[in-house]
């Protein structure tokens, strides 16, 4: 089957594709937004000499170099993408207009009414621009129109790019660029709840809330939170507006993989006795840690239980959408998936979601390990393979041009994405491990880089350099471990993890996307024989390490993606490649085992 005929079954939500509230952890009442996802005009080029090479409609947030955008085209990197669309709407002269960006890969600059709102660099994170002078400006149009130029020059620059590269192969895909996220509309008073920050303090039973207010502050402004579960207010509390307040919840339940529990968040700004702006929230009371256990191995803990973490690498990648699934219910589908074979964790590897994502990860119960989408460029295939079988840690404070890191403003550009992407995620429940680097990937200075990480969020642990350059680091003793078995490690004062290992391999004719190409670590013939050979890893290798200081597994993969063949599902999540029964029971085993120790 061609890459062009591989599909999933999800149809893209009509006549707007992905309608859902997109931030819903700073939600506004429906009237207060506006969806601009849908079809757009584009138009593509030859950057230099302007010339069109292709013009038509694309379907947004898909990608160009996606089926579902109706262009199949892999932008270049001397090529410009220009969008195009018209909106109207009934202005209210008391509020103010937001155009907000959920991600634009990679360089873009924005255009209201022929008027340039401003340029954005990156292609993981949310932009805005307020609009309101541009549209007063413009007061007697009905008709505004948005355009949008991007450049991307995927694997050609040592920006963050994840695993995009402009010849696919092995563990490298499809690059995407563009929209990708959704766009769209918010209508605010002139001074509003411009974000919120969310910590839960389990030992004390409150959720502290810093709540930042843009526009004309004021001694007459003040703050009303109030926290619910269900219908049944847990706490209460009023304050000035600008200050943090400390909110007491009464008798918390603690949210676990097996009760992931939420509470809801109502948060209203006033001007003496009248609220001029209201939003809705939702946190849980957890609480992420470490501990030693009886035998002096150091293990994960969950509201300062300890927890064995079991779950697969997730990619996040879609044959018809690439980065963006088909809808909500495709994206929830890979979760749910990962949740009924009996895993409570699952690491999103070098890409961030769409924040729908991650809400879907705290219903469900799943404890997320977070990348930080990698730039710079991997070792070369000759070390890599050394790495994987020597164990050999090369010093990332030295000779950065090894790490295509020699560009002072280019690590300055990564760690300014970083500390975007560990805001824009803080409030995340589910949220308990960050990953800056993996594999190398662009790797430098990660010792110096985990110390802003935790000055930048001191709740969550981190796995400062996943898999292969070691520098001694963070909270984790991380190993990827493929070709060979899995063994102990020496034990160090960090917790021991193996956070990429099996990768097993089948492919299923009519289910693959080149089968002229494969790649994988080990292939078997038959989901059977597949069955068998992963319950006898799981039993043989993985389950004998857990009372030997083991206290986290990764393994490779939730789906296939392209030339990979070895996830749990086909690329197309039409078929379950393993017996599920088996396999639940199995990953259960081991969370219980290694939950005890």
């Amino acid at each position: 089957m061609t890459p062009e005929k591989l599909r999933t079954s999800w149809l893209v939500d009509e006549p707007v594709p992905h309608p859902e509230y997109p931030r819903p952890q700073l939600k506004r009442a429906a009237a207060t937004w506006l969806n601009l996802n849908g079809f757009w005009d584009y138009q593509i080029t030859k950057t230099e000499s302007g010339q069109v090479i292709k013009e038509g409609k694309i379907l947004v947030p898909f990608a160009p170099e996606s089926q579902l955008s109706g262009v199949n085209h892999v932008l270049q990197p001397d090529e410009t993408l220009h969008y195009q669309r018209e909106f109207s709407f009934s202005q209210n002269p008391n509020m103010r207009v937001w155009l907000h960006f959920g991600a634009v890969d990679q360089n873009c600059r924005v255009y209201l009414n022929n008027q340039l709102l401003g340029e954005h660099r990156g292609g993981y994170l949310p932009f805005s621009f307020d609009i309101t002078d541009v549209l007063k400006n413009h007061a007697g149009e009905v008709i505004h129109q948005l355009t949008l130029d991007v450049q991307d020059p995927s694997d050609t620059s040592m920006d963050q790019r994840g695993k995009q590269v402009l010849k696919p192969r092995n563990i490298w895909y499809t690059p995407v660029s563009g929209i990708w996220q959704t766009v769209w509309l918010e209508f605010v008073p002139a001074t509003f709840i411009e974000s919120l920050k969310l910590t839960p303090d389990l030992d004390s039973a409150s959720l502290s809330v810093e709540c930042r207010i843009n526009g004309e502050n004021g001694s007459d402004l003040s703050l009303k939170i109030e926290a619910y579960d269900g219908e049944w207010q847990v706490g209460i509390v009023c304050g000035l507006a600008g200050s943090g307040a400390l909110l007491a919840v009464s008798e918390p339940i603690k949210w676990t993989p097996a009760n992931p529990h939420l509470y809801d968040l109502k948060v209203q700004l006033k001007r003496g006795d009248r609220v001029i702006d209201e939003v809705t929230s939702y946190f849980a009371m957890r609480k992420f840690g470490k501990t030693r256990d009886a035998s002096g191995y150091w293990r994960f803990t969950l509201n300062d239980e300890i927890l064995f973490l079991y779950g697969p690498l997730d990619q996040g990648y879609f044959p018809d959408g690439l980065y963006t699934a088909p809808s909500e219910l495709a994206m929830r589908y890979d979760l749910e998936y990962t949740k009924a074979i009996g895993c409570n964790t699952v690491r999103k590897h070098v890409k961030v979601e769409p924040l729908t994502w991650y809400r879907a990860c705290d219903e469900l119960g799943l404890i997320v390990w977070q990348d930080m989408p990698n730039g710079g460029h991997k070792c070369e295939d000759w070390l890599s393979v050394f790495t994987i079988f020597t164990g050999f840690h090369r010093n990332d404070r030295s000779i950065l041009r090894r790490f295509g890191r020699e560009d002072a403003s280019n690590r300055a550009q990564f760690l300014n994405e970083l500390r975007e992407m560990i805001a824009h995620l803080y409030n995340v429940p589910s949220l308990a491990v960050w990953v800056p680097f993996n594999e190398s990937w662009g790797q430098f200075e990660s010792l110096k880089t985990a110390e802003l990480v935790k000055q930048l969020d001191s709740t969550r642990l981190i796995d400062h350099a996943s898999g292969w350059f070691d520098q001694g680091g963070g909270d984790f003793q991380s190993r990827h471990v493929y070709y060979k078995k899995l063994s102990a490690s020496q034990p160090d004062q960090r917790i021991l993890a193996v956070t990429e290992f099996g990768g097993y391999s089948l492919m299923v004719p009519g289910h693959t996307w080149d089968e002229s190409v494969k790649f994988g670590y080990r292939f078997l013939d038959s989901p059977d024989a597949l069955t068998k050979a992963y319950l006898d890893l799981l039993e043989k290798e993985v389950k004998p390490l857990i009372t030997k200081g083991l206290a986290a597994a990764i393994y490779t993969q939730t789906s296939d993606v392209e030339a990979e063949v070895n996830g749990y599902l086909t690329y197309d999540r039409k078929v379950e490649k393993m017996d599920r029964e088996r396999i639940r029971l199995k990953h259960e085993e081991l969370i219980r085992l290694g939950s005890v120790v």
